[in-house]
């Protein structure tokens, strides 16, 4: 029997329309009653996945939420990735704990450098795609030039399963191909609102390009589509209610339900009677009012119930976890039990981390959780040094949820820090401000780049780090670091150490 669980996220590039997708999704599927603007201001805005202060400010997801819903007598998991180009290593891990996405695309712009980044992401898994092209009620590029830049730029198949009937003020509707049923804009605001036509008369002009499309493309193979070879490709409008419908039944029609996950010894599959699970990303402060810390989990196999003793990879002390919370749009509830592809979140004070896997047995890892080298490095500097105490433990507490990575110099006492993109660094600064009451400034540091650095022989490393001493850090699990001033130095210090391993990202 098929699980009825579907685990998905959505990647895209910023303002392509994710968080608009996002809300119709949970509208569509009963989870929230009424789909509020993303644009509204106030209280109306608070919703949904955006909660951090420096979001609500910006308009932008920064961290990455799970909702869940039902529709259909399927559980619909949806991890919420940033979208921003700033975003941070916490969408990469996000992507490692889904088992499909849907990558949405602006129909005027195509597919742009963020979304290709992701997609990479999600290519290294094999993770199945589900593309849709957004704001078809607004002018566009041709849509055969969309699905040729697809298939071009992404090395995919490509299936047109719906076409767009017009564009922007010739907009008439969404055909799907299968049913030769299309909806159609109704009222002033040309929303979809259930109008729905068998058989329609087409103009010519798009008759003649369905005609083309269903000869030139792949027709639709569900093996292919799981495998990561094939994407459908869905035309619509979040805003005005073309689309979100058709992409949750693909969703239950097509997505695979929770697949075996990578793991040590062996890979782990779903229908294993033991509880694994592994935890992809911490949160810290989600309730200002109590200083909370969850982890979230993404269950791989076996039945959890609450109150079970799992033992965390790291310190093998089993812990009992008394009150798992599942994420019910706006709501949190406790979650009683839950099935693999299922997430739950950890209350938890500091003892789990990002990467940990927690199982009934100790002897299991899971892989592929990675740590990326950081782009930009900048100095801290306290306002107030008696505060030293609460800024490592920030730090050590945000390295831990991903925000950013910490190193530790040997020589000097001004910790680094490390991000992949300047979004971050705003980040890091208004949670230091808010959440921990500590006043920092960030300096520039003399290095550009790190390296974690190990060597079979640890005569070699010794030799290394004796001479690198000025360059050289910890990371927060004590690991040895070479900070770099430039990429080149990186090459030349390769080139004259070549006993000594330079590695850019670095398994958590």
């Amino acid at each position: 029997m098929t699980s009825p669980r579907r685990t998905f996220a959505i990647i895209s590039h910023p303002d392509a329309g994710k968080t608009t997708l996002t809300e119709k999704l949970l509208y569509f599927g009963g989870a929230i009653h009424l789909a509020g603007e993303v644009k509204a201001r106030g209280a109306n805005r608070r919703a949904r996945s955006d909660w951090m202060k420096i979001e609500q400010q910006r308009g932008i997801s920064v961290t990455s939420s799970v909702m869940t819903f039902e529709h259909a007598g399927i559980t619909f998991n949806l991890l919420d990735t940033p979208g921003h180009e700033d975003f941070s290593e916490d969408t990469y891990r996000t992507l490692t704990a889904v088992d499909s996405a849907i990558m949405v695309i602006d129909a005027a712009k195509g597919i742009e450098p963020q979304t290709r980044k992701l997609f990479e992401v999600c290519r290294l898994r094999s993770v199945p795609i589900i593309t849709f092209v957004n704001k078809v009620d607004r002018e566009g590029r041709p849509v055969f030039e969309l699905l040729d830049e697809i298939a071009d730029m992404l090395a995919l198949d490509v299936c047109p399963m719906t076409w767009p009937v017009g564009m922007g003020g010739t907009f008439q509707g969404i055909l799907n191909l299968a049913t030769r049923q299309i909806t159609r804009p109704e009222g002033d605001s040309r929303t979809f609102q259930g109008k729905v036509e068998a058989d329609p008369a087409l103009p010519d002009d798009v008759a003649e390009e369905i005609e083309l499309a269903e000869a030139g493309y792949a027709a639709f193979d569900a093996a292919a589509y799981r495998h990561g070879d094939l994407t459908p490709v869905y035309f619509g409008s979040a805003l005005k209610d073309f689309g979100p419908a058709d992409l949750i039944a693909a969703l239950a029609d097509y997505a695979p339900p929770p697949r075996p996950q990578p793991a040590e010894p062996a890979p782990v599959s779903p229908d294993e009677k033991e509880v694994t699970g592994f935890v992809f990303k911490v949160q810290a402060n989600m309730d200002p009012q109590h200083r909370d810390r969850i982890a979230f989990m993404r269950l791989c196999s076996g039945t959890f119930r609450r109150g079970m003793k799992l033992t965390p990879t790291g310190h093998g002390k089993p812990i009992a976890v008394h009150s798992p919370i599942l994420f019910f749009a706006q709501n949190r509830e406790v979650a009683d039990e839950a099935f693999p592809g299922d997430i739950i979140g950890i209350p938890n004070h500091g003892t789990l981390r990002v990467g940990d896997t927690l199982s009934e047995r100790a002897d299991i890892r899971f892989t592929g959780l990675p740590n990326f080298a950081p782009e930009i490095l900048r100095r801290v500097a306290l306002k107030d040094p008696t505060k030293t105490k609460q800024l490592r433990k920030a730090l050590d507490d945000m390295a831990e949820e991903g925000v950013t990575q910490v190193f530790y110099p040997e020589i000097g006492s001004n910790w680094v820090i490390g991000v992949v993109g300047q979004l971050q660094l705003d980040v890091l600064l208004s949670r230091l401000d808010a959440e921990y009451k500590v006043a920092a400034a960030l300096e520039p540091a003399p290095f550009d780049t790190a390296r974690w650095v190990s060597a079979e022989n640890p005569a070699d490393l010794k030799d290394f780090t004796d001479v690198n001493r000025a360059a050289m850090a910890k990371d927060r699990d004590g690991n040895p670091v070479f900070l770099a001033k430039s990429a080149w130095e990186v090459g030349y210090i390769q080139d004259r150490y070549p006993k000594v391993r330079f590695a850019a990202t670095r398994e958590r």
